[in-house]
Parts: C-alpha cells; structure tokens; sequence
C-alpha cells in the first residue's frame, strides 16, 4: 500500500495495489497548472482511498478530463479523464518510499523552451505512451 497527501494535509489518500511507471507530462495546460512539468502515477480509481478529503476540489480542465487540488495549499493531486476507471496521482504527493521510478516523457512538443530533457528515458510527442 502507498499513502500520500497534500501539502497541508487537508487530502490524504491511500492507494492498494499496482501503480505504473509514472510519466513526465509537457503539456502547456499541466506546465500552467504546476509551474513546470508533472509527473503521474496511474492506478485504478477503485483502488483508491481517500482518507481525509475536506480540501479536495475538482477543476474541469477540458472536455474529456478533471484535475483534482487541494482547495486549501493548491497541492495537485489527481487527473482523471471523464468516465475512465483509471485515475493518475501526482507523483510528488506520494509518500517515500514510493517504490516507483519515471517510465517516460509524454507531450514534448509542448515542453517549456527553458528546459531539457537529459535523463535517457523515452519521450512522446503526444500522448501516445
């Protein structure tokens, strides 16, 4: 099991069973949202708890998805795409040991100019991982 929260504490969750690889995404509306690139984790949304959630709130970013927050520090929590069963937890939300290492770089034609990607691993123009 792996646990994690916000930075104020006001979401916590916990998650059971298997996570992937989390990715790297460039995209302008996750670089906008962070301030730089975000790293993801997906699981499946059953195997998710939420164990406090009092300051979680759900932003509809486009048509087909929703980023879940923390109302209180603004923490980025989640991207789940609508009517999906798979939920994406943001990396840096999670408690150590995570037991997870980057699987990849996703959307780099979006990336930010101020920036390059060194570490080795594979990278997509989109979102075709």
């Amino acid at each position: 099991m792996r646990t994690g929260s916000c930075l104020c504490g006001a979401v916590a969750y916990a998650v059971e069973g298997e996570m992937k690889p989390p990715v790297a995404c460039h995209c302008k509306e996750c670089r906008q949202q962070s301030g730089h690139h975000f790293a993801a984790s997906e699981t499946r949304e059953d195997a998710l708890t939420l164990t406090r959630d009092e300051g979680l709130a759900w932003y509809k970013t486009s048509d087909f998805a929703s980023r879940g927050f923390c109302k209180f520090c603004g923490s980025t929590m989640f991207w789940s795409r609508d009517a999906s069963p798979l939920i994406h937890v943001l990396a840096g939300t999670l408690d150590a040991p995570t037991g997870l290492r980057m699987g990849a770089h996703m959307w780099t034609s979006q990336k930010g100019d101020y920036y390059e990607i060194t570490d080795g691993l594979r990278q997509v123009e989109g979102d075709e991982i």
